[in-house]
């Protein structure tokens, strides 16, 4: 494939409930990343002390372009004041004054967030239509983009850690566990009989919603997963056929420019 001449310097900046993550494009693809925690209330001021490490390798960077995506709308205003105070840039946001060259069919198309809609783009033009994009995140969510190339639609259930979380302060005597693989599907103590609701219980939400969507549709479906539970899961299911971990901010990119061809 003949690549498009792409010369500049991005930062797409990923705003998740749980996590925000800053990257660098250019024409290799993502080459620098950044990722802290997402507070509400952090100001602009605290945007540049949290940031000094990432800054300091970027000062050097001709950027010429900022689009964010963000699931936090109270965060926009002050990281807005960053980028536009530090950088002399005025930052895109997806929804607001950018948007993603993607078919929606749905009769609310405003009601599915900017990460959903960044997701199928980039899972659709990395990809290929008819394709099925499960995001491990604060909620694990299943995406659908059909045949058309079009979005029409998803699922959204608790995220593996937000269940983790419910166990933890809803029960007086079950511990906080970290997530991993138990040995036996039956736990024969209170650890591994959590650990195996996790992982199994996971396992078969995740199989069970993937064989569902396939029986409403005829088409082949592809399933590429993203977020960083997606490798735990997949050496143990056949359900994944790609793991791609920044497709999130492959899409935030795309978002600027759709026909960007660095990531195929």
């Amino acid at each position: 494939m003949n690549k498009k001449i792409f010369n500049k310097t991005i930062m797409v900046i990923d705003v998740g409930n749980t996590n925000t993550v800053f990257a660098l494009v250019n024409s290799n693809g993502i080459f620098h990343k950044w990722r802290m925690s997402t507070i509400v209330h952090r100001t602009a001021d605290e945007y540049e002390t949290h940031l000094n490490a990432f800054i300091s390798k970027i000062n050097n960077l001709d950027i010429s372009e900022v689009i964010i995506s963000s699931v936090v709308p109270a965060v926009n205003h002050e990281l807005k004041s960053f980028i536009s105070r530090f950088f002399n840039i005025s930052p895109k946001i997806i929804g607001d004054n950018i948007t993603p060259k993607l078919t929606v069919s749905l009769d609310r198309p405003d009601e599915v967030g900017a990460d959903r809609l960044v997701n199928s783009l980039a899972a659709n033009k990395i990809y290929g239509s008819s394709i099925i994009v499960v995001d491990f995140g604060t909620a694990t969510t299943f995406d659908i983009v059909d045949e058309n190339g079009s979005y029409i639609g998803g699922i959204i259930s608790p995220g593996v850690h937000l269940s983790m979380d419910a166990l933890d302060k809803a029960t007086a005597r079950l511990p906080r566990i970290a997530i991993s693989k138990p040995d036996r599907v039956i736990g024969n103590n209170t650890i591994s009989a959590m650990q195996s609701g996790i992982f199994w219980g996971y396992l078969g939400l995740l199989e069970g919603v993937i064989d569902r969507i396939k029986n409403e549709n005829d088409k082949v479906i592809k399933v590429v997963a993203t977020g960083g539970l997606s490798k735990l899961f997949k050496p143990y299911t056949q359900v994944i056929d790609f793991i791609d971990e920044d497709l999130t901010l492959k899409g935030i990119a795309l978002t600027w420019d759709f026909e960007l061809d660095i990531f195929s």
